[in-house]
């Protein structure tokens, strides 16, 4: 046998092994078992289908086309050539593997006791907070994994082999999962990030705050190239603090509070602020949103746990400049006009009349009289009222989380039969 005939039966062999495996490749709905009540929802789990089916459908002619050439006129092609095209199939195939991968993890944990239905109920909330006048969002799916920070893999971001993603992909960390604030701050800021891409609020915001920051004096200039620095972290805070109000605050307290070393330390290209004046330019720019006392108070607690003292001079100036820049930033931003939405600043996408803390007050006053009320509101309405009510100290972290499960399972069972054409909010039964 030749060595021409070798390398063609060679290939032959792998490509009809690359086949067989991609045949056994085959949709979640015929081998991810799950609750109704913890399935994607509709639109997203076709949006998901629908793109890898497509990706398979495509390898599939690609490998047969080759299958064909390397048995008929690639014959006689020299052996590198017969290699160099297969391993160009090779190369999709595996990008093909890890875009299933990428979306199999979300899906399977819905198979999970409780933690399924949980995140159905995050994908509602999640859907709530991409809520946008005139503007068409994306499918949202939320999963569960280990670490502190979450994350977002926004809808048309480019998967493996540069194939926009079908979705918005939200990872909230496990240790998240414990009460409003800590769930829901992670969640509107990652949505956040979703909202600021479809605005594209990022460019149009760098370069206001750019022609700003010429006007302003001297020794304002390095805080100002931070906060230029930061605006993609900082837009997805606003997103956060305008839906839910202190209850974003106090979820993001919970997530920076670390060793002091960390919170007043600045690591160099780290997109987001560090901690100590993240937490403030947070109370800021809830100050401006939904002015309150309560803001201020937050600012010096937060003073009183990490105080920035101790410094060498040129970080206490930057800092204090920071600081004091703080709420001439959260102005600027929330009267920024998006291009998208020419006819609105972004403090007009926010609920701020029925989200102020005097009104989340008075509203978890009458969820004590009728607790079904709270299922009847817009998730991040719900979230935002217990937020307000844990400031208070109105709401006991015990019971907090038993609201927030109650929620999570009515929402997801809402859902499902919404998506079966009826619903049970009118119910009196609680979950």
């Amino acid at each position: 046998m030749t060595a021409m005939a070798d390398a063609v039966w060679f290939l032959e062999q792998e490509c009809r092994a690359l086949r067989t495996r991609l045949a056994l490749v085959q949709p979640f709905v015929l081998h991810e078992s799950m609750l109704p009540a913890a399935a994607l929802a509709p639109d997203a789990l076709m949006a998901v289908e629908r793109f890898l089916i497509q990706g398979r459908e495509e390898l599939r002619r690609r490998l047969d086309a080759y299958y064909d050439w390397l048995l008929g006129a690639g014959a006689s092609a020299p052996p590198d050539e017969q290699q160099r095209r297969f391993v160009s199939l090779r190369w999709r195939f595996n990008d093909v593997l890890t875009q299933f991968d990428t979306f199999q993890q979300a899906i399977t944990q819905r198979s999970e006791s409780r933690i399924g239905i949980w995140l159905s109920g995050l994908d509602v909330a999640a859907r709530d907070a991409l809520q946008l006048p005139g503007i068409a969002v994306p499918p949202i799916i939320c999963y569960l994994d280990r670490g502190q920070g979450a994350a977002i893999r926004r809808a048309r971001t480019r998967l493996a082999g540069g194939d926009p993603s079908p979705t918005a992909l939200v990872l909230i960390p496990r240790e998240r999962m414990i009460g409003s604030s800590g769930i829901a701050s992670s969640l509107l800021h990652e949505c956040g990030h979703q909202v600021a891409a479809l605005l594209e609020l990022v460019p149009s915001l760098q370069h206001e705050v750019r022609r700003y920051a010429l006007k302003r004096p001297d020794d304002e200039r390095p805080a100002w190239q931070l906060w230029q620095r930061w605006l993609s972290e900082i837009v997805a805070d606003l997103h956060s603090v305008g839906k839910l109000g202190i209850g974003s605050t106090l979820g993001l307290m919970g997530v920076v509070s670390l060793p002091r070393v960390f919170v007043l330390r600045m690591t160099e290209g780290d997109p987001h602020p560090f901690p100590w004046i993240r937490v403030h330019l947070s109370c800021a720019l809830g100050d401006v949103l939904y002015p309150h006392p309560q803001w201020a108070a937050v600012a010096r607690l937060w003073d009183e746990l990490y105080p920035a003292t101790g410094l060498d001079a040129a970080r206490q100036r930057l800092f204090a400049t920071l600081r004091r820049t703080c709420p001439l930033l959260a102005r600027l931003l929330a009267g920024h006009r998006p291009k998208a939405l020419p006819d609105h600043t972004l403090a007009d996408t926010f609920p701020t009349r029925e989200r102020t803390p005097d009104r989340l007050a008075r509203q978890y006053d009458d969820v004590l009289t009728d607790p079904g009320r709270l299922c009847r509101e817009r998730p991040t309405l719900a979230f935002a009222i217990l937020g307000q009510a844990r400031a208070d100290g109105r709401l006991r972290p015990e019971d907090e989380s038993t609201v927030v499960n109650d929620l999570l399972t009515r929402w997801a069972l809402d859902s499902t039969f919404t998506a079966a054409g009826t619903s049970l909010t009118s119910s009196k039964e609680t979950p």
